[in-house]
This record gives C-alpha cells, sequence and structure tokens, in this order.
C-alpha cells in the first residue's frame, strides 16, 4: 500500500534546496507516482536504487516548489563515474555506493548522468557488464553462472534478463551468432531463460 523512506539531511537539500517551500502538507499519488512507486518495487530485486532515487526526486517535485540550482561540473562527475565503472571499481556497483565515492549524492549524480549520456547510470553500467560478457562469451565461457556471478549480476537470470534487454538476444544464441569456441565444453550448456521462452512458444 506505500513505502516508507527517509532520506540525509544532504540529500533532502540536493532534492529540494536549501530553503524548501512547501505547496501544501498532502501529496496527491497521480498515475506517475503510482506507476512508479509500482516499478521501485519490481526493481527491486536488481538495480533498485535508482528507481528509489527518482521516485523520491519525484514525490518531492510535487510538495517543493523550490527550484533547485543545477549543479556545475557535472561533466568531470560523468567522466570520473564512468572511469570507475570502466576500471571495475568496488563502488561502481551501484548509483549509491558510487555517489560516496564520489562525494555527492546519488541524485545529483543520476541526474547528471542521465542528462549528459541520455541514459541513466544504471543502464550504462549494464551496457558495460554486457559488453564484457560478450568478450567472455565469444572466447567460449562454458558456465553463465560463473559468468554472472564474475560480472556481479544477482544471479544467472539477472544476466540473461539484461542481456537480452541490451541486444536482444539470450548468451546462448549470443553463443551461435559470435560463433563462439566452445570445444572445451563436454555437456552442452542450457540457458534456462531461453528453454522457458521456447516452452511457451
Amino acid at each position: 500500500m506505500c513505502t516508507s523512506i527517509s532520506v540525509r539531511s544532504g540529500l533532502w537539500r540536493t532534492l529540494a534546496g536549501d530553503a524548501p517551500r512547501f505547496a501544501g502538507s498532502s501529496l496527491y499519488v497521480g498515475g506517475r507516482l503510482d506507476l512508479a512507486h509500482r516499478r521501485l518495487l519490481a526493481a527491486a530485486r536488481d538495480d533498485g536504487a535508482e528507481e528509489l532515487v527518482g521516485l523520491v526526486a519525484q514525490a518531492v517535485r510535487q510538495v517543493v516548489t523550490t527550484t533547485v540550482p543545477a549543479g556545475g561540473g557535472d561533466e568531470a562527475l560523468v567522466a570520473k563515474a564512468r572511469g570507475a565503472i570502466g576500471d571495475d571499481h568496488p563502488a561502481a556497483s551501484g548509483l549509491i555506493p558510487l555517489a560516496g565515492l564520489l562525494g555527492v549524492s546519488p541524485y545529483r549524480l543520476s541526474r547528471a548522468f542521465t542528462r549528459a549520456l541520455g541514459v541513466w547510470l544504471t543502464r550504462y553500467r549494464n551496457g558495460v557488464r554486457v559488453a564484457r560478457a560478450l568478450d567472455r562469451l565469444e572466447a567460449g565461457e562454458p558456465s553463465l553462472a560463473a559468468l554472472a556471478a564474475d560480472l556481479g549480476f544477482a544471479d544467472q537470470a539477472h544476466l540473461c534478463r539484461t542481456v537480452r534487454e541490451h541486444l536482444e538476444h539470450t548468451p546462448t544464441a549470443l553463443r551461435r551468432l559470435l560463433g563462439a569456441n566452445l570445444t572445451s565444453v563436454s555437456s552442452p550448456v542450457i540457458d534456462d531463460t531461453e528453454v522457458a521462452s521456447s516452452r511457451s512458444s
């Protein structure tokens, strides 16, 4: 029915400004906010942090009339974030730890990233991981479970969903497309996601 969210004072100032003026004491949950809430809950098992920050920002904009000035130095911030993701820094595993590493609020980092590149930070990070998965698949990686663990996915199903979302193919189909060398594999490797989709068709 509802989700209670507490934010630290620094994040609140980033979202609402230093002296927010409230437009009212009630928050109307319209269709957009309801959808955002449902998407947040659906994404919680994977990469929900960016959804959470977006939901909080959307709610704050409905009750606070203060305009938050755009942060300066966003290009340098995005470059540092991309560098940390490219270097596979441990803090690059999610929006919140990466924002902590860079010394900014998660909201500012997410907003700057989207404004600079046109995609959410989470999607960019997943794109980098998918590219690494392609390298491994092309080289003949036999185990999708090991690949998922090495690349920081929650499990093999999470890897398969993300790869299909970005490339419209399962990892098994990509092996065939890339002509991957699987001569070292003693038994066939099956992609559970592909099996489930073929059964339903």
